[in-house]
């Protein structure tokens, strides 16, 4: 047998994965997408698309995100020339993205057309007592798999983009906190349709993983019921 080795960097903008490769790193073993939604114009729809009381409405705030999705991941694929890039999908609890002030929360309420005490009802009620193991990770793909849909396009987008432009990049896409089977087999579902209708839509020829880590003490005792779905 082979023993592969492999040192990857966690990085989540073109700037970092640069430096890392100056270092001698030799891919990217986590990309945190939450990282690429603090800039103010992309918090402001993302916390929209949270406080959407509607599937329409969550869409027409992720049809808004998608194109900063797709550019950094671009980015991302560009910098690292071809290098494996693992990309985790959404994974906070989304009650971390929520305005908290009443100064915060009024415009919010205005953009989405709610009053300000039903948006401030609504961030109380996504708080939660325990979200280490709360609706977060995988689970809020499984509550919301638009917000996977979404990534996904962008993800199998900008690989097709930057494919166009001669480099290889093979996507790997990390479903993150799964602890059970069916859970990934959910979301590779999800995942797996969205990008085969992006790729046949452009006529495009790419590979594509979905994965996850092991990472709570569920996953890691059900790790070879896991690895049946995990590439």
């Amino acid at each position: 047998t082979t023993l592969f080795r492999s040192v990857r960097t966690n990085a989540d903008s073109p700037k970092d994965a640069i430096q890392a490769r100056k270092f001698g790193a030799e891919g990217i073993g986590l990309c945190r997408t939450e990282h690429m939604f603090f800039e103010e114009e992309r918090i402001f729809n993302f916390r929209r698309m949270i406080a959407a009381d509607s599937v329409e409405m969550r869409e027409e705030a992720l049809e808004k995100i998608l194109p900063y999705q797709r550019k950094d991941f671009e980015g991302l694929f560009e910098a690292m020339e071809g290098d494996p890039v693992v990309i985790r999908y959404l994974d906070p609890p989304l009650h971390e993205f929520l305005p908290h002030t009443d100064a915060e929360i009024k415009p919010l309420a205005e953009s989405l057309g709610m009053s300000f005490e039903a948006l401030k009802n609504r961030v109380e009620s996504l708080k939660e007592f325990n979200p280490m193991m709360g609706h977060r990770g995988c689970r809020l793909a499984v509550t919301y798999p638009e917000i996977a849909k979404m990534q996904t396009r962008a993800v199998i987008e900008a690989a097709i983009n930057v494919n166009k432009k001669g480099m290889n990049v093979t996507p790997e896409i990390m479903i993150p906190l799964v602890g059970d089977l069916n859970e990934l087999k959910y979301v590779k579902k999800v995942v797996c349709e969205t990008a085969d209708a992006v790729i046949a839509e452009a006529g495009a020829n790419l590979t594509y993983h979905v994965g996850t880590m092991i990472e709570i003490p569920r996953a890691a005792v059900m790790a070879d019921e896991i690895a049946k779905e995990a590439e």
